[in-house]
């Protein structure tokens, strides 16, 4: 591992560095409408202006990070190519939003000036993804700790239109929450201007929230059971929908039925997790109703990686769901008593993502990843 890697790592500590600074939980339950204290209303005071300056320099170094990186990215210089095409009017495959965006920045900084491009992008993926966590993680550093080593902010470095898509989606959670249906469709209705499957998040968060508000019975698990059995016996029904989206998708090296293995044990150990804590945290529809809907995301997810291994690139359909681990994670442990199997569950969790962020760094090595070593066009 050369030297680039450093600045990863360097970048992780310095912001959750910032992130202990931030006093998050007694704001999280107004912004999200799950709680009755909201002090959003009340006088700026000192704790507000410490979580807005630390807040700001997170913001600040992950976007700079971002912005400033050149060749960064298998797909880097195949977007530099496509700007070009968007600028002649050719066609490309990307979404109109994303499209428009391209041909504006290069009418006012220049034909093929794909920096500034690349750097608004970065901006604005940044930007939701900082929102979020403002909004809805009340263990602010964990939360933050668990979006770096688990690879979504450094992987937003590549695949720039989904992964802006996903920092949508994952600020739209809060609408969710809030009962404010409309506000959250048309978030993801901007998102689709930028990647069309956020449309699935649509139908799979209003079932999470529906199921995270009622007890459950025994047609909700017939009829969990009878989708998953679809996704194995009714496979073309579904790719047919996919390819209705997405044709290029078809027999290309998307299409491979590969499974992640990873990301389906991230889903089986945070499951394990939730059994664990179900009374504490999990049982009562009404006051833990926030957690409920991450925890059914992650349901998602997991049916998603074990019966949808014929969906192309699964692992970024799964992210739409199990990104809302950053959040279930750090609340199932603060629910947890004081003790022994306290600390051990915070040492285990700690450690897998640090042992998952050691191996993410080796493998930004390989050539269909290419996010090491890092350049930017500062002194590269």
């Amino acid at each position: 591992m050369e030297s680039s890697a450093l600045i990863y790592i360097f970048l992780t500590v310095i912001t959750v560095t910032f992130a202990f600074f931030i006093r998050n939980r007694d704001y999280v339950p107004g912004r999200v409408g799950s709680g009755h204290f909201d002090r959003r209303h009340q006088p700026f005071c000192r704790e507000q202006a410490r979580n807005l300056v630390a807040e700001t320099a997170i913001f600040c170094l992950l976007t700079g990070v971002s912005a400033c990186r050149i060749a960064v990215g298998n797909d880097y210089w195949p977007y530099r190519f496509n700007f070009r095409l968007i600028a002649q009017e050719r066609y490309v495959s990307s979404e109109f939003g994303f499209n428009l965006i391209v041909k504006g920045m290069q009418n006012l900084f220049g034909y093929d000036n794909y920096l500034p491009i690349f750097a608004l992008f970065s901006f604005l993926t940044v930007l939701f993804f900082v929102k979020a966590l403002h909004d809805q993680a009340a263990d602010y550093a964990f939360a933050l700790f668990l979006l770096m080593t688990g690879g979504y902010y450094f992987n937003s470095l590549n695949s720039v239109r989904y992964y802006l898509a996903l920092a949508i989606a994952l600020y739209s959670m809060k609408y969710v929450l809030r009962g404010e249906y409309g506000k959250f469709i048309l978030w993801i209705l901007v998102g689709t201007a930028f990647h069309k499957s956020i449309l699935l998040v649509i139908p799979v968060y209003l079932a999470a929230d529906w199921l995270a508000c009622v007890r459950l019975r025994a047609w909700h698990y017939a009829l969990g059971g009878a989708f998953a059995l679809s996704l194995v016996f009714a496979r073309d029904f579904y790719r047919n929908i996919i390819f209705h989206f997405y044709p290029y998708y078809k027999d290309s090296a998307f299409d491979n039925g590969q499974l992640s293995y990873a990301n389906l044990a991230k889903c089986l150990a945070v499951l394990a997790l939730c059994a664990v804590c179900y009374k504490r945290s999990l049982k009562d529809p009404v006051s833990d109703r926030k957690l409920r809907f991450y925890f059914f995301l992650n349901v998602a997810a997991f049916v998603a990686y074990c019966c949808g291994s014929f969906i192309p690139e699964v692992s970024r359909v799964g992210y739409y769901m199990m990104i809302s681990q950053i959040f279930l994670i750090p609340e199932l442990l603060h629910n947890m008593s004081k003790g022994w199997f306290k600390t051990l569950c915070y040492m285990g969790v700690v450690s897998a993502f640090i042992l998952y962020f050691g191996l993410l760094l080796k493998g930004m090595y390989a050539v269909d990843v290419r996010l090491l070593p890092y350049l930017n066009w500062i002194f590269n």
